[in-house]
């Protein structure tokens, strides 16, 4: 296994000043530990890559002078259909399951029951602090999960259309607005297969500014139809053109390791040359705790 990078304890300070209590702290080929609140999670590929984290989790707390009040643990398994739950390695059993993380300020809920994600991915976390940037006032947030997207936009006075297969997701991203203070007038929520949405909002003539891409590698709809983004990138992109003003922004994201940004940038050009549409890219610069290798490949097309 290759060595863990572990954040220094000044950039933990720098994030605490930046109200961000939710950031990775440790990061290696065998998995990476991420600080949650009061709480820490420690994701591992194998039993060996857990006891190396573990141990180093302990020193860099010593080191750091921040220690987690529980310790989750989550296996990393190489097949979806084998995704379990987080499991409470130490701390007091009697806390609750749900805890509430701040990102430069903005609260979101987690539930270290709900199932294999705890509800916020913290790669994300520049595209988040990208968003107010462009000035969203109608945006659509597709395979939106718990809705951390939503939130940003609504905070910035943007309407939204939230779309998501699960309606428990949605819920907790409805949960996650409340956190923040946001009313629901303005945003939408929608349990459906955002391939298949698209193109009916199309016909009904809704148009955004600011489109989320960030669709599992691999998903299953409630018809049986399997997404994979390798296959259907290029679908999703294209519909996401239909719906977009001028001057929108699309956010192109992927966990696929086979879809780097470079790959990104090729496939998406080739689908508005198809569409007629001019284009530029904006890449935002890496996390510092997610070191090279970790994290989504994303990349923001502008649409002219």
């Amino acid at each position: 296994m290759q060595p863990i990078t572990w954040i220094a304890p000044a950039q933990r300070a720098l994030f605490e000043a930046a109200g961000t209590t939710a950031h990775r702290i440790g990061s290696g080929s065998g998995g990476w530990v991420e600080r949650l609140g009061d709480d820490a999670m420690i994701s591992h590929k194998n039993d060996a890559a857990l006891a190396e984290l573990s141990a180093g989790l302990e020193t860099w707390s010593s080191q750091s002078g921040w220690a987690p009040v529980r310790v989750f643990t989550r296996f990393l398994p190489l097949k979806n259909d084998e995704r379990i739950s987080p499991v409470l390695k130490s701390g007091d059993a009697t806390l609750p399951m749900t805890t509430v993380v701040t990102e430069a300020g903005v609260r979101y809920g987690l539930d270290f029951a709900a199932g294999y994600s705890h509800g916020l991915f913290l790669d994300q976390r520049a595209n988040r602090a990208q968003l107010p940037l462009f000035k969203p006032k109608r945006m659509l947030n597709t395979f939106a999960y718990t809705c951390s997207f939503t939130v940003v936009a609504g905070l910035a006075g943007a309407e939204t259309v939230s779309v998501d297969l699960s309606k428990k997701s949605l819920d907790r991203g409805k949960q996650n607005l409340a956190l923040n203070g946001i009313a629901e007038t303005k945003h939408r929520f929608i349990a459906d297969d955002a391939q298949e949405l698209m193109p009916r909002l199309e016909r009904r003539g809704e148009r955004f500014d600011v489109i989320i891409l960030d669709p599992p590698t691999f998903s299953r709809n409630d018809k049986g139809r399997l997404w994979q983004v390798e296959q259907h990138f290029e679908d999703l992109v294209n519909a996401a053109l239909e719906l977009a003003m001028p001057k929108c922004a699309i956010l192109l994201s992927t966990n696929c390791t086979k879809l780097d940004p470079v790959s990104l940038e090729r496939r998406s050009r080739q689908c508005a040359k198809i569409k007629r549409r001019a284009v530029d890219y904006v890449r935002i610069a890496s996390q510092t705790d997610f070191p090279a290798g970790h994290g989504a490949s994303t990349l923001w097309m502008l649409v002219r």
